[in-house]
């Protein structure tokens, strides 16, 4: 049980895009939340990987309600990861974010990472109650991701189906993945965000180059910032860099909400 006075944390569980059993935790702050924040893990992440959890846990000490969750196919969610599209997270980043609306939240927030930075891009004008978005190591263009498998995407689109090795660890995808990703152009939706956008990026991130978050900065209407890291990588691994990340994504939200 929780102590009184202290974040409470809830498991919750909804329907995804693809209609699959989706798996979230809610964090809540002790008093009336001032707001909600929404958090979206990259392509083969979690919503347990460490920068999730440090990002969800400030949030919450800072009065907001935050709510983490699984994409289809991934960590407590059920589905199957093979079959997962872009156009699948857009829609589960929606179903996740009416949740949270029909639970009494926002969203008024929302954090991306990777390629759910896309993900939450492309989302943001179905998302009528969204009023502040930050992504962190996004693409600008949904293809890049294509290059963490492009020694197995040959026998991907061949087969339709295929194993493919994305840092050092094998999944299973389909080609429907790779022909999805054309059907998105993330720099069109970040041009007609209308809302305060916060780009993070890295330096040294060598996954996605700092130049596609300087894309998608380049491309948004103010208000706008663009925060721009010497060190980070791309997970924000270093519980050094994560806390000064969450640092400043927390000062974001509480000039823009």
């Amino acid at each position: 049980m929780n102590s009184p006075g202290r974040p409470a944390t809830e498991e919750i569980t909804f329907v995804g895009g693809s209609q699959a059993t989706l798996t979230g935790v809610l964090h809540r702050p002790p008093e009336r939340a001032k707001g909600s924040i929404l958090l979206a893990h990259c392509f083969t992440c979690s919503k347990d990987i460490h920068t999730m959890t440090r990002l969800a846990t400030s949030l919450t000490e800072a009065g907001y309600a935050a709510f983490r969750f699984d994409f289809t196919g991934r960590g407590e969610s059920d589905g199957d990861f093979a079959k997962k599209t872009l156009s699948g997270n857009v829609s589960d980043v929606v179903r996740a974010a009416t949740t949270l609306i029909e639970m009494g939240f926002g969203p008024c927030g929302i954090i991306g990472h990777s390629l759910g930075g896309a993900a939450v891009v492309l989302a943001a004008d179905r998302l009528k109650t969204l009023r502040s978005i930050v992504t962190v190591g996004a693409p600008s263009d949904a293809n890049h991701v294509r290059h963490l498998f492009a020694d197995d995407e040959a026998a991907l689109l061949r087969d339709g189906r295929a194993e493919v090795t994305i840092g050092g660890r094998t999944f299973e995808l389909e080609s429907g993945f790779v022909h999805d990703l054309a059907s998105h152009d993330v720099i069109d939706a970040a041009a007609a965000l209308g809302r305060p956008y916060l780009t993070v990026h890295a330096e040294d991130d060598t996954v996605v180059p700092i130049t596609e978050g300087e894309n998608l900065h380049n491309a948004a209407a103010d208000p706008k910032r663009f925060l721009r890291y010497e060190q980070g990588g791309h997970l924000f691994a270093n519980r050094d860099h994560a806390q000064r990340l969450a640092d400043d994504i927390v000062a974001w939200f509480d000039d823009t909400l």
